[in-house]
């Protein structure tokens, strides 16, 4: 199977698409952030609030912003919503270090950030790195504190330390799960002490407070009611010497929301309804009131009927049950030097375009989909007619491992689901490798789907 690169008479527009894609990474590197990315996006292209019109027809544009933490777009098809939507799916949490609600402490004349790590991580690969501290702290009084501290070039970073090479031996005979603990992902933020205070107290500790007050406004009382992240600091970087790879934090699964968002954004006059959900927690299970798996989407149909008069409660059944999505979520890329864990004629492969998952799952397809074969050879003949190079898979050999989507919930809502997403390399690791090419076939194979699918 040749390779999408093979069939480019250039890569300018394969190029451009990436260095896009790339701002939007430098820019939305949490949930928050990617959410108000998108929305400043949407608005550029025509689409509007939801809660701020009164009515909607056939061609309007419009948002849903949940707690600013997920998005729903809808492009108004010609044809009734209860003919069914096309719905681009993808999620924009990404795996992190979390500060506990009582984060900082002073040991031995040094202070450091309590942390509670976020989704399925190799612990080991997120020390020794420069972090960024991102977020919001929400106050008594009402105000919201936005924080960034660690990605302008002449910013401070902290670090979680690792332990010298020299003094491990120990360390270095315990497993990989092992070699750093939960407990031990603390992260280095200061050690001058105050000055002027009285022996015994915790000075450093008093001055980074003091720096935390001045700067932003903050108490320590403050972090209970705060959402801080830690994320590797710097920036989206091209990846080989023919720039043909992206590395960079946060590709599961930024790579495919940005993707789907530039798909519906592109959308003009469709004629089913075309959608785009970005929902957060799916890499702690979806739950929650801003996850898939809560009932904010469905209400906002409900929401969006109601505005075009057609609201009724077997209507939004209707609209669900004839509905098509794809789950726009990364897989394994085939990695030369980890082959041992693919069964090769059902694995990924960099540039060989958009990758279709039947089912993820794990422990025999448990927790999984398994999109119908009808519904497949639906989207292939789309992907076939479009000229979208594409690829099919399963996330490794069947004991190795698995992983899930947030496809299963929105099958729950009775709709046809598959997933679709870019394969990627280093996945939940700092940072993440994936092909330029594969970015590009998922842009056009997802604009595919919502103008053909029917």
């Amino acid at each position: 199977m040749k390779t999408a690169w093979e069939k480019y008479k250039d890569t300018k527009d394969v190029m451009k698409f990436s260095e896009d894609y790339k701002k939007f990474l430098d820019n939305a590197k949490t949930e928050r952030e990617s959410v108000e990315t998108s929305i400043v996006l949407a608005k550029k292209a025509g689409f509007k609030d939801l809660n701020s019109v009164k009515s909607i027809k056939a061609g309007d544009k419009v948002y849903y912003n949940n707690r600013g933490k997920a998005l729903a777009l809808f492009v108004i098809g010609k044809k009734p919503l209860e003919n069914g939507l096309n719905i681009l799916g993808a999620h924009v949490d990404s795996p992190r270090l979390d500060l506990k609600q009582h984060p900082l402490y002073e040991d031995n004349g040094l202070v450091l950030l309590d942390t509670h790590y976020y989704g399925g991580i190799k612990k080991y690969q997120w020390v020794a790195h420069p972090l960024s501290i991102h977020g919001v702290v929400c106050k008594k009084d009402g105000k919201t504190v936005n924080i960034v501290i660690g990605e302008k070039e002449n910013d401070p970073v902290v670090e979680v330390s690792d332990l010298l090479v020299h003094l491990s031996a120990d360390q270095l005979q315990k497993t990989g799960a092992k070699v750093v603990e939960g407990e031990d992902l603390n992260a280095l933020t200061g050690s001058i002490p105050a000055k002027g205070k009285k022996e015994g107290e915790e000075l450093v500790k008093k001055n980074i407070l003091n720096i935390l007050k001045k700067e932003y406004g903050i108490e320590e009382d403050d972090f209970v009611s705060a959402e801080l992240e830690l994320v590797p600091a710097g920036h989206a970087r091209d990846l080989g010497l023919d720039r043909s790879m992206i590395m960079a934090y946060g590709h599961d699964d930024r790579i495919c929301a940005y993707t789907s968002l530039r798909a519906i954004l592109e959308m003009n006059n469709p004629d089913r309804t075309s959608v785009c959900i970005l929902t957060d927690k799916e890499e702690v299970g979806s739950q929650g009131n801003t996850g898939a798996e809560s009932r904010s989407f469905e209400n906002t149909i409900a929401e969006v009927l109601d505005k075009m008069g057609k609201y009724s409660d077997l209507t939004l059944r209707r609209t669900l049950r004839n509905s098509f999505m794809l789950s726009s979520d990364v897989s394994a890329a085939f990695d030369p030097n980890y082959p041992q864990v693919n069964e090769m004629k059902n694995a990924a492969f960099f540039g060989k375009g958009l990758c279709f998952n039947k089912y993820t799952g794990a422990r025999g397809k448990s927790g999984c989909n398994d999109a119908n074969p009808e519904f497949i050879a639906k989207v292939r003949k789309v992907m076939d007619d479009n000229k979208v190079s594409f690829q099919t898979s399963e996330l490794g050999k069947v004991d190795q491992g698995g992983g899930g989507t947030i496809a299963k919930y929105c099958a729950d809502l009775d709709m046809e689901v598959l997933d679709a997403g870019i394969a990627v390399q280093n996945m939940h690791a700092c940072y993440e490798t994936a092909s330029k090419a594969d970015i590009y076939e998922a842009y056009k194979g997802y604009k595919a789907f919502l103008k053909d699918i029917k």
